[in-house]
């Protein structure tokens, strides 16, 4: 069964390919299919925006289809970045100005600096809407460490571990992290839905 990944992240569709690779499902994403959709991300939850992504997606396709909205949360900040995590040094921004700017805003607190990655992962095929959530918690460094992830990777250390998720290799990322967990609970429930 193929599904249409709404993501323009290669790093995600990568992930999120690996995550579903010897599973009944086909991760088609929209680099794949050579469409390059841009949703306006205006939900207020992650819920939300994974939802916008997810139908507009199937609106054009018409095939089921799977997508994703994460984010950082940290304790001492409030919650933010929250669901503006991708852009909250600005828009077009780079994984480094966000990361710089986690840092500096957190420079007058005291460590630790708890936080929370967040994932929440839709799945729509015009009847069935499914929603799964993962969630990874640690804590935020004062300096970028990795090369191997993307966006906070390389400032977030999770609990249990003393390296960043950016010096991690994608083989313990994908068993750990929050879009390991929502997606892999998404694929279990796909399975039980139309496997089982």
């Amino acid at each position: 069964m193929k599904i249409i990944f709404a993501s323009q992240n290669q790093g995600k569709v990568n992930e999120v390919k690996n995550i579903f690779n010897n599973s009944p499902f086909e991760i088609i994403s929209l680099y794949d299919l050579g469409n390059n959709i841009d949703v306006d991300e205006t939900g207020k939850t992650f819920s939300e925006n994974a939802w916008l992504k997810v139908k507009s997606v199937f609106d054009i396709y018409n095939e089921p289809t799977i997508a994703d909205d994460s984010g950082l949360i940290i304790d001492q900040l409030d919650g933010r970045p929250g669901v503006i995590s991708a852009r909250y040094a600005g828009e077009k921004c780079t994984y480094e100005e966000n990361n710089l700017k986690v840092i500096k805003e957190l420079s007058s607190f005291p460590e630790p600096h708890k936080a929370k990655f967040v994932s929440t992962a839709v799945y729509y095929d015009g009847k069935n809407k499914i929603e799964a959530v993962g969630e990874l918690h640690g804590i935020i460094i004062k300096e970028q460490r990795g090369t191997m992830g993307f966006g906070y990777d390389p400032i977030f250390i999770p609990d249990g571990y003393n390296i960043t998720v950016g010096e991690m290799d994608l083989e313990i990322k994908n068993k750990i992290s929050h879009r390991a967990r929502s997606f892999n609970l998404l694929k279990q429930k796909l399975i039980t839905l139309f496997v089982d």
